[in-house]
């Protein structure tokens, strides 16, 4: 197939090894993808925006800036129709934004397949974070996208439910979740050698991947580490982000800042070698929709992986076979509980890189789902003719 890839992704984070992982699927499957995206983009892992986005959100009305979004969206499709015209492609697929809308008005035009990849419900989130002023000029922009699709790709089910609670019909609707590329996480150190090489030989750690934010629930640890005498334990952050400089006050405040060790923003080839070392997985909150990307890498690696016991984590994880969840409150017994009990750790990771070998969480088995997909659409116009 000729695919075209429009996406308006312009950071380097978790949301882009999605594109390149996926779209590298795809090309091995010998498709041709044609990618359609911003420019430029910030900093590898730093998870934030453009400067200039971030003023404009500083600077102007809400209905502003959000008029702004919708005006780059139209003047978007000048740039997407152009490449359309010019590759004639057999699929359009977009990862969905608010207000992107050049996927939609070329499907009105053109009779391809149009597949929509949703991540995340974003007038929802939009209006819960108190970023949304005219809520219904965007309820009507992602109304006329997600109808306008051929397919819908959500990476959870809870979040197909809230899809086709919109309106958008069962059929209609492919859960996708994230997923892996095994082959990168081959011939990795063992535990003792990954710690000695990043400083921490003879430590228990403790670790996370990402973008840190306060609802991650990281400072619990912190308060975890006050509360029990074990200096040998560390938290290691793989990463940066907003909630780092609270972590580090707090872990002053408790007399632990000797046990918190932050990255930085890292490239994304590098993570590996730091997972690696982790004797405790964290991914102790996430949103309720979410398919977390590190929960893949922490499986990959056979990691002992802490996560929370919620809808869409059950969804690939099980609690006691191939991971420990809890909720929010309990993550400090969680972490007593498997720190003390070495072979529950080995289990659990062991059992953790079967489950993506067991039900396919590799993006070389999404690439095929896509393609499944695509003729699905093209197996029901023959059927309407």
């Amino acid at each position: 197939m000729k695919i075209l890839y429009h996406h308006r992704v312009a950071s380097r984070d978790g949301q882009f090894v999605h594109i390149e992982s996926i779209i590298g699927a795809l090309r091995k499957r010998h498709h041709q993808v044609v990618l359609v995206g911003p420019a430029a983009a910030v900093d590898a892992g730093s998870g934030q925006t453009s400067s200039l986005v971030s003023l404009l959100k500083r600077l102007l009305p809400k209905p502003a800036y959000e008029f702004l979004e919708l005006a780059y969206g139209l003047l978007d499709y000048i740039r997407v129709a152009r490449e359309f015209m010019r590759i004639v492609p057999d699929v359009l697929y977009e990862r969905y934004n608010l207000h992107t809308l050049a996927c939609t008005l070329l499907r009105r035009r053109h009779a391809i397949p149009f597949l929509l990849e949703v991540n995340a419900p974003l007038v929802a989130e939009r209006c819960k974070y108190g970023g949304l002023g005219w809520p219904s000029l965007a309820a009507w922009s992602e109304g006329l996208i997600w109808r306008s699709a051929d397919a819908i790709l959500t990476v959870t089910r809870v979040l197909a439910d809230e899809i086709e609670a919109k309106g958008v019909a069962a059929n209609r609707i492919w859960v996708v979740p994230n997923a892996i590329d095994l082959d990168a996480y081959q011939n990795l150190p063992d535990i003792e050698v990954a710690k000695e090489r990043i400083g921490l030989a003879g430590r228990r750690v403790l670790g996370f991947v990402g973008f840190v934010r306060d609802w991650h629930g990281l400072d619990r640890v912190i308060a975890w580490l006050g509360q029990r005498t074990a200096p040998e334990v560390v938290l290691l952050i793989v990463g940066d982000g907003p909630a780092v400089t609270q972590l580090r006050c707090e872990a002053v405040r408790r007399g632990v800042d000797n046990q918190l060790f932050v990255t930085g923003a890292l490239p994304h080839d590098e993570i590996p070698a730091y997972i690696a070392s982790f004797d405790l997985a964290l991914q102790p909150a996430v949103v309720p929709y979410a398919s977390p990307l590190k929960m893949f890498e922490y499986m990959a690696m056979g990691r002992p992986i802490i996560a929370p016991d919620t809808p869409n984590i059950r969804e690939i994880l099980t609690h006691g076979h191939d991971a420990w969840l809890a909720k929010s409150e309990e993550v400090p017994d969680a972490i007593d509980c498997l720190l003390s009990d070495e072979p529950l750790r080995l289990r659990l990771g062991r059992e953790a890189r079967r489950t993506i070998e067991r039900h396919g969480l590799t993006w070389d088995r999404n690439a095929m789902r896509i393609e499944e997909i695509v003729g699905k659409i093209m197996e029901g116009r023959q059927t309407d003719l």
